[in-house]
């Protein structure tokens, strides 16, 4: 009795661009609340050392700078993916030119391009032609330029997931540091900044394939290090004032 084998997929079925355009948001979204955490908790941390029993103006403080960063977040988003998908529907435009234009040597520029992924010359060139009859443009688009010519990326949903995900890192640090647990609000507000930044700092490593170590480590001294330099400045200002 023999098993049935798998029918192996046509080429044109898996878009690693898709992929690895989708891990590329999933890590933006975790940098963004990875910002969130260490400004928001810069922010916070300064006004309280400097006014410790303000709780309305470390509030007040703390809201602004998430409502801030987190259209700061969006509009650069927006601003630096609306320029991606620009040059996108750009490289698009001159590729679909030139398959009319030109077909028969963009036939052997993507035989050609297979070749240099390993297959012989005879399978290149017959995987080409099949590509090109079926779909030209999708065909150069996904090999040539990496790109999915159905599914361009979105300003918009990089804007808000930005926003979303500043804003639920800057939640961390802004409720901490609003309890009312007097002078252990600072250390608190801090404790909790240094957990949300091993957490960042291993998702990030993760979909990155880096050392986990060493990037929660570079992520908590960082994060550390800004609280430290605010909370300096906050109780040099506290003291003037006062």
């Amino acid at each position: 009795m023999t098993s049935e084998q798998p029918t192996p997929p046509h080429l044109g079925e898996f878009h690693s661009g898709n992929v690895g355009q989708r891990l590329n948001w999933l890590r933006a979204g975790v940098l963004g609340a990875n910002d969130g955490i260490v400004s928001t908790a810069g922010v916070v941390i300064g006004v309280a050392a400097a006014t410790p029993n303000n709780v309305l103006a470390i509030a007040t403080a703390g809201i602004a700078a998430v409502v801030a960063g987190a259209f700061s977040m969006a509009g650069g988003e927006y601003v630096s993916v609306s320029t991606q998908r620009d040059t996108e529907k750009a490289l698009l435009a001159k590729e679909k030119w030139e398959l009319e234009t030109m077909p028969e040597e963009e036939l052997e520029e993507l035989a050609g391009l297979y070749r240099d992924r390993g297959l012989s010359d005879e399978l290149a060139h017959h995987v080409a032609v099949e590509l090109t009859a079926k779909d030209a443009l999708a065909a150069h688009a996904e090999v040539e330029l990496r790109i999915d010519h159905e599914e361009l990326t979105s300003p918009w949903a990089a804007a808000i997931s930005s926003f979303i995900s500043f804003a639920v890192g800057a939640l961390i640090p802004l409720v901490m540091i609003l309890l009312p647990l007097g002078e252990h609000r600072v250390w608190v507000a801090a404790v909790s900044v240094v957990f949300g930044l091993f957490l960042t700092g291993w998702i990030s490593a993760a979909l990155g394939g880096a050392p986990r170590g060493r990037a929660i480590l570079r992520n908590i001294v960082m994060g550390s290090a800004t609280m430290i330099a605010t909370y300096l400045i906050g109780l040099l200002f506290g003291v003037a004032v006062g």
